[in-house]
């Protein structure tokens, strides 16, 4: 009997997937790919990420599909809507659900498994919406969740005694000490807090999108570019995005596109790359290197050169700035 166990590295989805394993049954763990997990390129070399301790964790290797083109455009519009933030948890769900539903047959799986527990999580996580994520999926009966199995109604996999039920468990709400304890029971180690793992959830990171979709400038390194460096909305038609540190300057360096803007600090003074999106007049070109100006460590100057130049290869310009004002600044950031 084979089981597709989806698994995102956090702690709940490990442990689904461990305790089906633990019946016998053959896991193959999916991960599914989509612009919006938290960046994990901070690590240091010591480290190692989530998902690749999760397949230290449950002893084998994730198949990885990414689902970012069809997740990009239920995000326009979800019909189960969004979450506190941009979050459309429910839709999301029933995406990836769908998907792993289309791989049963290529994978010869029988039913699919997930971490989810019933009462956790406000808007896809109650009952109701449980049973409207199996439904919408195509997967009534098919979609097993271990870790509240016992709460919920009997499943197919139960019924037919693929898994026993009584090895199944009863979590539910939101307290994660069961999790924790299963978790050492099973000697499950270095698995990440509870804090999720979508920054669809992040009240920043939200505005900072809902700005892109207001604009219909939604694509995938426009999406990447949303997760470095501080934001400023400068117009309608332009908007910068500022280095928080060298990683962030040579990354937004790289994400740089034809006809847009680079402006830099002078070489003797530290200061960030900052990147210029958009339509630039004289006005918002002084504007943009006002604020570079702001986060180069000036030492007490009150103006310094900035440069600047548009992609591709266009003559490099300075400007005179002095560094905005920063209740100015407060109101043009995203």
């Amino acid at each position: 009997m084979k089981a597709i166990a989806l698994v995102s590295g956090g702690l709940d989805s490990i442990l689904a997937a461990r305790v089906v394993k633990e019946q016998g049954v053959e896991v193959i763990l999916l991960n599914f790919k989509i612009p919006f997990c938290h960046r994990t390129t901070n690590l240091s070399l010591q480290e190692i990420s989530p998902l690749t301790q999760a397949e230290i964790n449950l002893g084998q290797s994730f198949e990885t599909v990414d689902i970012s083109p069809d997740f990009i455009k239920l995000l326009e519009n979800p019909r189960y809507g969004f979450g506190a933030n941009m979050n459309p948890c429910i839709d999301c769900k029933i995406l990836m659900l769908n998907t792993a539903r289309g791989l049963m047959g290529q994978m010869a799986a029988s039913f699919i498994v997930t971490g989810e527990v019933l009462g956790q999580r406000p808007m896809s996580q109650h009952r109701q919406a449980l049973e409207l994520i199996e439904k919408k999926s195509g997967l009534e009966g098919l979609l097993l969740r271990p870790l509240s199995a016992k709460l919920l109604a009997w499943t197919i996999p139960e019924k037919e005694g693929w898994v026993e039920r009584e090895k199944l468990f009863d979590f539910g709400g939101r307290t994660r000490r069961p999790q924790m304890e299963l978790a050492r029971q099973f000697n499950i180690k270095d698995y990440p807090n509870a804090s999720g793992g979508c920054l669809l959830t992040d009240i920043q990171f939200s505005r900072r999108l809902k700005d892109l979709i207001a604009r219909r400038e939604l694509s995938m390194d426009n999406i990447e570019l949303l997760k470095i460096g501080r934001h400023f909305r400068l117009s309608d038609q332009a908007k910068l995005v500022v280095g928080r540190n060298e990683k962030e300057d040579k990354e937004l360096l790289d994400l740089a596109k034809y006809e847009d803007y680079l402006f830099m600090p002078p070489l003797e003074i530290a200061g960030p790359t900052c990147l210029g999106k958009g339509i630039f007049n004289q006005g918002l070109l002084e504007l943009a290197c006002s604020i570079v100006c702001r986060y180069c460590d000036s030492s007490g100057l009150p103006a310094m050169a900035i440069s600047y130049r548009r992609i591709p290869g266009q003559e490099e310009k300075t400007i005179e700035a002095s560094p905005i004002e920063e209740d100015k600044l407060a109101g043009l950031r995203l």
